[in-house]
């Protein structure tokens, strides 16, 4: 490392972009040209981490199956979009909000504004999964796009401790920003547009990951059928009614009205709904079929 430039200089997310140079002399649309062009490298990038990824899933699902809890943890954009993940699981797959939790440096605040230096108090999120009761039937996960941020290690140092299973996500390489978690993943996005902006493809690339990983599992769960959002409960709102009804009737081949009837027989579920039909089990007998299946309507039917 040049030791003219500073102890984060070194970092693959702090280089300079040679693709970028004199973006502030272009037009509009060639600025547009070069961020749309960097973008499109950061799904490929997700893609090197293949074998991680699917090794964490399954080891997320089988903790999760057994009761267990996955954390998230992050600072910043990072933990933004831990929070963001955490919460768009129960809506989109009727799972337990206390399943999948986040945890980001700075609390609630930090979501609408920067709390300058949370991120690097190191005992914090320990704290925070001790009042979550963490235990090792779960799993933290730390997503830090440099890969220094103290308050992501000081959560995995502390569920290391407690023997949860620690994940490690992360934008650098492993020589540039070591770690300690059980399972390392590293995609590399390389320097940003604007050098220095981990927010742009060191942003999108947990975003895909954390999108990605949670829909695995879920699917594992049994809360996908074919490829279709299964486990819906329309109690909601009326979106989630027509969205439910449209399920049974691709599921089963049923018309509008008995989906209708259906739905309404299985109090809102659509999985329970099509297990039914399916089956040709009461809504009492199709729960126990469902039950017995770990939730898959597949293996229920």
């Amino acid at each position: 490392m040049d030791p003219a430039l500073g102890p984060r200089d070194h970092l693959l997310t702090e280089q300079p972009n040679e693709c970028a140079r004199g973006l502030d002399a272009l037009t509009t649309e060639g600025a547009f040209d070069v961020l749309n062009a960097e973008d499109a490298t950061v799904a490929a990038a997700v893609g090197t981490a293949r074998e991680e990824l699917a090794r964490a899933a399954d080891l997320i699902t089988a903790r999760l199956a057994a009761g267990g809890r996955l954390f998230y943890v992050g600072a910043g954009t990072s933990g933004r979009l831990a929070v963001l993940d955490a919460a768009e699981c129960p809506p989109t797959f009727s799972s337990d909000p206390e399943q999948i939790q986040a945890i980001i440096a700075g609390g609630p605040a930090a979501l609408t504004a920067a709390i300058e230096g949370a991120e690097d108090d190191a005992e914090a999120a320990g704290r925070e999964l001790d009042a979550r009761g963490l235990s090792d039937s779960d799993v933290v996960l730390g997503i830090t796009a440099g890969g220094t941020t103290p308050f992501v290690h000081g959560a995995l140092h502390h569920a290391r401790s407690e023997g949860a299973f620690t994940i490690f996500f992360a934008c650098v390489p492993r020589e540039e920003a070591p770690d300690e978690a059980d399972l390392s993943i590293r995609v590399l996005t390389g320097p940003e547009v604007v050098s220095g902006s981990p927010r742009m493809k060191a942003g999108t690339a947990p975003k895909l990951a954390l999108n990605t990983l949670s829909t695995l599992v879920m699917v594992r769960l049994g809360k996908v059928y074919d490829n279709l959002m299964i486990d819906v409960d329309a109690s909601a709102n009326a979106k989630l009614v027509e969205r439910a009804r449209t399920l049974i009737q691709r599921v089963t081949g049923c018309d509008r009205e008995r989906a209708a009837e259906l739905l309404d027989e299985a109090g809102g579920s659509a999985k329970l709904a099509c297990c039914m039909a399916l089956t040709g089990q009461d809504a009492e007998g199709a729960r126990a079929s469902l039950d017995a299946a770990g939730g898959s309507l597949r293996s229920a039917t």
